[in-house]
């Protein structure tokens, strides 16, 4: 049996490409102690961003694999899963070019003002006694910080490039061949952030990187820079960009991401005129969500049909694939 969050996304393809070998359900929750009872006896469960913590785990005795749809896991415990036998998946190599291409975005909306210059229209624009639109800045010419460059943050800097803008990044090695490809620049982080007009995170959420960019690191950045974030929402301190935007600090966010997912209604970000807030999308197209969801079925197919999987998360590639 196969439980699955992701229907909506693809109605039918999970029943249709794994039909024959399980049946499917579908379920969804937030905390352990609301797992629904008919899906604890899965073999397989193709999640999204539901919390499988070792308690969560527990829940599902029979469970062979967790085939994360999506490239990040720290929604998911791999120890707890790795000492049970229980492979963990995800789904690199498909979304790179959706997220990137709504980073790309969101830099536009802020460097253009796209979202005032619809209000503008919408509200002002007819009338005599209107102000003028506040101006926006060109792309070209500016330098962009990418902090990761793995698969996402390398075609967000080939499609920066192409705006004419100077590469820099931060990682945690380096990276030869995207330097003479790309023309992008090694930097430390903190050189990065005192550099860049647009700082672009596209980092995974770990120990390491949780609460990365803070109080301090905001404070290095220019007052006119604006900082991206596609990642996961605590890889910053939200309460120290809440004071960066409001005290000028730096002059704007661009924010797919968030601490607490959905957004709360109350969050100080709804009110702010120098922040635009996407509702984790990176992802979020037909094209990629489809080619995610296949790779998910390729992933759940070989652990029921007792094969390793082909996507096994880092931590579990070297353990499992030794025991072939």
């Amino acid at each position: 049996m196969v439980s699955s969050s992701a229907e909506s996304d693809n109605p039918g393809l999970f029943k249709e490409k794994l039909g024959d070998i399980a049946e499917i359900v579908y379920g969804t929750f937030r905390r352990p102690d609301d797992i629904p009872e008919e899906i604890r006896d899965v073999n397989a469960i193709i999640l999204g961003l539901e919390p499988m913590n070792e308690e969560a785990i527990n829940n599902f005795p029979d469970l062979r694999i967790i085939a994360r749809y999506g490239v990040g896991y720290d929604n998911v415990d791999v120890d707890a899963c790795t000492e049970r036998g229980i492979y963990v998946t995800h789904t690199p190599g498909v979304l790179s070019h959706a997220v990137a291409e709504l980073t790309i975005g969101l830099m536009l909306c802020l460097s253009r003002r796209i979202l005032d210059a619809d209000r503008y229209v919408r509200e002002k624009w007819a009338k005599p006694e209107k102000k003028m639109l506040k101006m926006g800045i060109d792309l070209y010419g500016k330098t962009l910080g990418v902090v990761g460059l793995g698969r996402i943050g390398y075609e967000v800097a080939e499609r920066a490039r192409a705006f004419g803008m100077k590469i820099l990044y931060y990682d945690v090695e380096r990276k030869s061949e995207a330097e003479i490809s790309l023309g992008a620049q090694y930097v430390d982080l903190e050189t990065l952030l005192r550099e860049s007009d647009f700082v672009s995170l596209h980092i995974p959420l770990t120990s390491r990187t949780r609460g990365m960019i803070g109080e301090r690191e905001l404070k290095l950045m220019k007052p006119t820079a604006y900082i991206i974030n596609t990642s996961r929402g605590a890889v910053i301190d939200e309460d120290a960009l809440c004071r960066a935007l409001r005290e000028g600090w730096i002059a704007g966010a661009g924010l797919d991401v968030f601490v607490s997912e959905p957004l709360p209604l109350d969050s100080p970000f709804i009110g702010m005129e120098n922040v635009v807030l996407t509702p984790h999308i990176g992802t979020y197209t037909v094209e990629t969500r489809r080619a995610m969801a296949e790779k998910c079925i390729e992933n759940v197919r070989a652990a029921l049909m007792g094969r390793i999987p082909p996507n096994l998360v880092p931590e579990q590639k070297k353990i499992f694939e030794n025991l072939r």
